[in-house]
């Protein structure tokens, strides 16, 4: 399929204003951006109460921003925001994380993970496996009803298949994962690399220097950094896999989501034709980012109805 008009009107304005690549601005800088420009982004949306807290991490406190939608216990969303492993935070993903709560009715918890290159890998595993252990274990806190499932989008997608596993590995029932265009392998010689290398906002040479901040040194290919080269992936949370076709990580999602069916995995996978990496956090821009909103929230409610996940093969 062609690029989509509204992507390409996007991307258009971002030449225009000739606004820097990924690697080009200091690190704050670039935070800092992305925090400003989220609300124009995302443009204007359901609110749902929300109340900011601490959870205990391995190395201090980790943030969060609890959404509640209602007073009744729900199920928990435990959610990883995107940015390379080194941009975002619980303010650039607010919109989405407001909406989902809204439209799923599931209470959904947005985690300030640590940062590289302040905090190279693993802490922002680490920080995603506490906070999820946390929540599971004591869900009454936050109002819910037991029931937990783990979310993402880009890098917040890659902490959340790796906590999938590892709640398989470690008997932690989850009930769903909803992975939007995730990272799951640090190979960038893929098909979609190379057809979506330059001009599609997300770049083959952003996603190195982001991978080069988040891992400066050793193995990229560990399975907890790059979840599609785990060995074994049977008895892991259902999935949905949301792709884009103009983005370099298109064809890893699918590829995982492939594996997580091999698996016997119940995993569906979404692509959308002609849009481009980030564009789950546009709405104000595409149109079409509030068909994905929408459809992820659809899957969460569907895994309300779903039994209890079982856990064989889980370690006790």
């Amino acid at each position: 399929m062609t690029l989509d008009p509204q992507a390409q009107a996007f991307l258009g304005e971002l030449e225009e204003l000739g606004a820097p690549r990924y690697g080009e601005q200091p690190v704050e800088v670039a935070r800092q951006a992305m925090q400003d420009g989220a609300a124009a982004l995302f443009g204007p949306f359901e609110p749902v109460p929300y109340v900011d807290r601490h959870l205990p991490g391995p190395e201090g406190m980790i943030p969060a921003r609890i959404y509640r939608p209602s007073e009744q216990p729900a199920p928990v969303l435990v959610y990883f925001h995107g940015g390379g492993w080194v941009l975002g935070s619980i303010a650039t993903a607010h919109a989405v994380c407001s909406t989902l709560a809204h439209a799923s009715r599931w209470i959904v918890a947005s985690i300030d993970y640590r940062l590289a290159p302040e905090h190279s890998f693993p802490a922002a595993v680490d920080d995603a496996w506490a906070a999820t252990r946390q929540l599971a274990d004591h869900p009454g806190e936050i109002g819910g009803s037991g029931r937990l499932a783990v979310g993402g989008d880009s890098a917040g997608g890659n902490l959340a298949a790796v906590v999938a596993i590892r709640a398989r590995d470690t008997g932690l029932p989850l009930a769903f994962q909803l992975l939007v265009y995730p990272v799951t392998d640090a190979n960038l010689e893929t098909p979609s690399y190379d057809e979506n290398a330059e001009g599609y906002w997300l770049t083959r040479q952003g996603m190195a220097w982001f991978w080069d901040q988040y891992i400066p040194d050793g193995d990229r290919f560990r399975p907890d950094a790059s979840p599609f080269r785990a060995a074994d992936l049977r008895g892991v949370a259902p999935a949905l896999v949301i792709t884009a076709e103009y983005d370099p990580l298109r064809d890893e999602g699918e590829a995982y989501a492939q594996r997580l069916a091999d698996a016997g995995v119940p995993a569906t996978l979404s692509r959308y034709d002609g849009l481009i990496h980030g564009f789950f956090r546009l709405p104000a821009k595409i149109d079409r980012a509030t068909d994905a909103l929408q459809e992820a929230a659809a899957a969460l409610r569907l895994a309300t109805s779903d039994p209890e996940p079982a856990t064989e093969g889980a370690a006790s």
